[in-house]
């Protein structure tokens, strides 16, 4: 049986007598992001290849063959640098949102686009971050030294809400947490919509009065294209962008897509902020082959209605399984994640989930507000959201 805490990972053991190991470092011992299937499979005592993992909120059902024969054709690129204005992407983009193509910037990742929002809001005298929130946030705001003025949400309230009978009771509990905070001219917002961990839906209505008063408000949108499009064109704020220049809106591509591994994120915002962003940064940050890629999929729309075909049932099927196990309590969710509140320890919970079943689950003690008790899962396909829900059984019992 594999041993989870190896002797190299005990306590009072000097560091220089660390033996080598290719085994997790103790401080990667819980994992600060999800999809960590190196870290899993040395707990599980298996391959990679064998984790079904449910602790990234990557698309099940790709990558999309569009992506795959569009790389394989795209090949010959690597021989040559790309683009460095990223000319046919920012054209593909504007097409698909209908923007002009300079309101657009793609990036590696949407990660590497947050480092330049956090570094406009790091000249403010402040930054709102509502909490629980995607740990990357802080990362780079502290790496600019932003003041940061977190906001707790409620999420013990919201899941007694729910239980209590409310249809909608995340919404106006994240409206509620916005209101009661003050507006000035001095302090940003870094928001994402749908919310990560909760996949609750910002109301545009409830965002508005922070537009009007705020300098810069940043919203990542990360999950907003697994919503159908009339969900998006009620939700997204992109069509406010040419309305407000203190708006900045941050997308992926890889998580629709199930691209993680190609690092492709776009923002949308005024051209002059963008083309103070392309100063900032390094010249080709986008490959060639994830550009080429890119272009494919947003071209995709069979790809893109599957996906909305197969989130709402098999997300409603998994809360309801979820919902009927003792101990297990999910919340309602508009995005292709559940965040789940448990009477039994997480770290517990997914070390036996991981050894039992090779079957990872995303721990929230990296989220600070939620601690032990909360786990995240992705909505996969309906046979993995099966074997989810009864190695859960097992485990529970």
């Amino acid at each position: 049986m594999y041993d989870p805490l190896p002797d190299w990972q005990k306590p009072n053991l000097p560091l220089l007598d660390l033996p080598h190991s290719d085994s997790p470092r103790p401080e990667a011992a819980q994992p600060v992001h999800g999809g960590n299937i190196a870290w899993a499979s040395a707990l599980a005592d298996c391959s990679p290849h064998l984790i079904l993992d449910f602790s990234a909120s990557i698309n099940p059902l790709g990558p999309p063959e569009s992506a795959i024969a569009t790389i394989q054709a795209h090949l010959g690129d690597l021989c040559h640098y790309p683009d460095p204005d990223y000319g046919s992407l920012r054209d593909a983009l504007g097409r698909f949102h209908d923007i002009p193509p300079d309101w657009v910037l793609p990036g590696n990742g949407a990660a590497e686009l947050l480092t330049w929002a956090a570094r406009d809001l790091a000249a403010l005298d402040a930054v709102y971050l509502l909490a629980p929130a995607f740990g990357d946030y802080l990362r780079a705001l502290k790496a600019f030294d932003a003041k940061v003025e977190k906001i707790p949400l409620d999420c013990d309230g919201m899941m007694a809400c729910w239980r209590e009978g409310a249809t909608e009771p995340s919404a106006p509990a994240l409206h509620h947490t916005l209101t009661p905070h003050p507006l000035t001219s001095s302090r940003g917002w870094l928001l994402n919509n749908p919310h990560n961990p909760t996949g609750t839906l910002l109301s545009r209505e409830s965002l508005l009065p922070l537009l009007e008063e705020s300098p810069l408000v940043v919203v990542d949108e990360a999950f907003m294209d697994f919503l159908p499009p009339a969900e998006q064109a009620q939700s997204s704020l992109i069509d406010w962008v040419g309305q407000y220049p203190n708006l900045v809106i941050v997308r992926s591509l890889t998580k629709f897509y199930s691209l993680p591994g190609l690092r492709l994120g776009y923002a949308i915002a005024h051209p002059d902020r963008l083309h103070r962003w392309q100063q900032w940064r390094d010249p080709w940050s986008v490959n060639a082959l994830a550009s080429a890629a890119a272009i494919a999929v947003l071209a995709d729309t069979a790809f893109q209605q599957r996906t909305w075909d197969w989130l709402p049932p098999a997300r409603q099927q998994l809360f309801d399984r979820l919902a009927a196990l003792p101990g297990l309590r999910p919340l309602p969710s508009a995005a292709n994640y559940l965040l789940v509140q448990t009477d039994c320890s997480v770290t517990n919970l997914q070390t036996r989930l991981l050894q039992q079943d090779q079957i990872l689950i995303r721990h929230c003690t990296s989220f600070p507000e939620l601690g032990d008790r909360w786990f995240r899962v992705a909505v996969r396909t309906v046979e993995e959201n099966r074997r989810l829900v009864a190695a859960l059984e097992r485990v529970m019992e």
